[in-house]
């Protein structure tokens, strides 16, 4: 058990160190970068442009050892049950092939399941496929389309739609694109009762129909962890594909859910991806603390939440190719860590998750840089770049996109006085991280996703929370519900109003 005394007094400890200024810090640690760089996996993350000295990173490892952040590490990879609100154990990483070994070979004959399916359906076997319609919301579709959107953009295997919006414009714009003869329509639901995802399923269903597909269920793939749901409600059992209960929404792109990647990638690219994040894991299970990169990350989030209250955290994507990260990290870290009791269903003493946000460089400098650098609010940012350029075009793209990125970070530490006009004053002194990777690769990209994984894992243990339930989208859930039952009965007039207004 986590020693609460300790942790109390390295929090109390963390909280009575001043907050140095980042060019003093910097001027008087030559050596600076050699301390809080870490190099893992085509990755180079820095953090030495944050706040963190080396009296706050012992602060931070005594704190690591007080909650018993390397025990409750071992536990998730030895499949012990940490999620202990629903006593599940935690098991994504055994997707990638880091667990335990039990649960390591059922996800092994998963893939291999998944490997066989989707050489039936290159041969043919399914009919001549040319479009993925693949219906899921929260984890089961935030992953599967931020790889597809950053891997596959040149690939011409097949044409992929990801739909998650309960909009009926989502679904309508998705399925206008393609021939429902030539359609396959993948349903990822890990119950197989998300109301969202069932309901776009029919009516995709219906529009195969119409488009005079003879057999629409012969074209449908299932992946969830709920098969004779699948089964009932019309998937042959053959094109069902499982995973286990083990694995969360939000941390399923490594199991069956990861099917429409897959098949847009190429199985060799997959497995690149897989392999990628098992390095990660790798690299976390066995590094020093302080030279983990996912542990170090952690220390900074929770030295700007924690001590410093910033209620934000701000990530910008220098890459196109990952403009879908910060929606992806939303859900990863406000799911995850968006609690207010501890494991024990004790209240938390501070806070927990900040709200995580951001966008794509250099459009966000025109639209929101303006409060990071001059604002009242501060807010550590999180950059990532890619070395190697995605495009073909003239390489100053490419160039100018780098040099904006690096010189964001280097504008809010730097900062600029201005005495006679304070309008056009920066005050510097603004933290940021930079993540930069060789090259946007399947393994690199399985890595970074890793690599955010377990920083939220560690943060969640840092904080004493379970990371991996997430209760609070279910009361909203059971309105909706009863709405729908009911109308408007019972509610407070302003929800009633609503109701007769637009549903009357």
């Amino acid at each position: 058990m986590a020693d609460t005394a300790r942790t109390a007094a390295c929090w109390s400890r963390l909280a009575a160190l001043p907050m140095p200024d980042l060019r003093a810090l910097f001027a008087d640690e030559p050596d600076r970068l050699a301390h809080h760089v870490i190099e893992e996996s085509g990755l180079r993350f820095d953090f030495s442009k944050t706040h963190l000295t080396a009296d706050a990173l012992a602060a931070f490892a005594d704190l690591a050892e007080a909650t018993e952040l390397t025990a409750m590490r071992a536990a998730m990879f030895a499949g012990e049950p940490i999620n202990v609100t629903e006593g599940r154990a935690v098991e994504h990483g055994a997707e990638r092939g880091e667990g335990a070994a039990a649960s390591v070979a059922a996800a092994r004959e998963h893939k291999l399941r998944m490997r066989t399916l989707i050489d039936a359906i290159e041969a043919g076997a399914l009919g001549d496929i040319r479009h993925i319609l693949h219906v899921g919301i929260g984890g089961s579709a935030l992953g599967p389309d931020l790889i597809v959107d950053a891997l596959a953009r040149h690939a011409d295997r097949y044409d992929v739609a990801i739909v998650s919006n309960v909009d009926g414009c989502a679904l309508e714009q998705a399925m206008a694109r393609f021939d429902p003869r030539q359609t396959l329509l993948v349903v990822a639901s890990k119950t197989f009762t998300t109301t969202e995802t069932m309901l776009n399923a029919a009516s995709a269903i219906a529009w195969m129909t119409q488009g005079g597909v003879d057999d629409p269920y012969g074209q449908v793939i299932a992946l969830t962890a709920a098969p004779d749901k699948a089964i009932e409600w019309g998937v042959d059992e053959t094109r069902i594909l499982g995973f286990s209960e083990s694995v969360g929404g939000r941390y399923s792109l490594w199991s069956s859910i990861g099917f429409p990647a897959a098949l847009a990638l190429g199985w060799a690219d997959y497995e690149a991806l897989l392999e990628g994040a098992a390095a990660m894991d790798r690299h976390f299970r066995h590094a020093p603390l302080m030279e983990n990169a996912p542990v170090r990350a952690a220390f900074v989030d929770q030295y700007y939440a924690r001590i410093r209250l910033c209620q934000t955290r701000a990530v910008f994507a220098y890459d196109e190719r990952l403009r879908l990260l910060p929606s992806y990290l939303q859900q990863l870290e406000m799911e995850s860590n968006g609690k207010s009791v501890t494991r024990d269903g004790k209240p938390v003493d501070g806070p927990t998750a900040p709200i995580t946000w951001g966008g794509v460089g250099t459009d966000a400098q025109h639209a929101v840089f303006q409060l990071l650098h001059q604002g009242t609010h501060l807010v550590p940012v999180e950059f990532l770049a890619v070395t190697e350029a995605g495009d073909t075009l003239d390489p100053a793209h490419h160039q100018t996109l780098l040099v904006n990125c690096f010189a964001q970070g280097a504008a809010l530490m730097q900062g600029r006085e201005n005495p006679a006009d304070p309008a056009r004053a920066y005050p510097g002194n603004r933290p940021s991280t930079n993540i930069l990777l060789d090259a946007l690769t399947p393994h690199a990209l399985g890595a970074l996703i890793a690599f955010y994984e377990h920083r939220t894992f560690a943060n969640g243990v840092l904080m004493a929370i379970n990371s991996f339930d997430q209760f609070g989208v279910e009361l909203g859930k059971e309105i909706a519900r009863s709405i729908e039952a009911d109308g408007a009965q019972g509610f407070d007039p302003s929800t009633m109003a609503l109701i007769d207004r637009a549903l009357g």
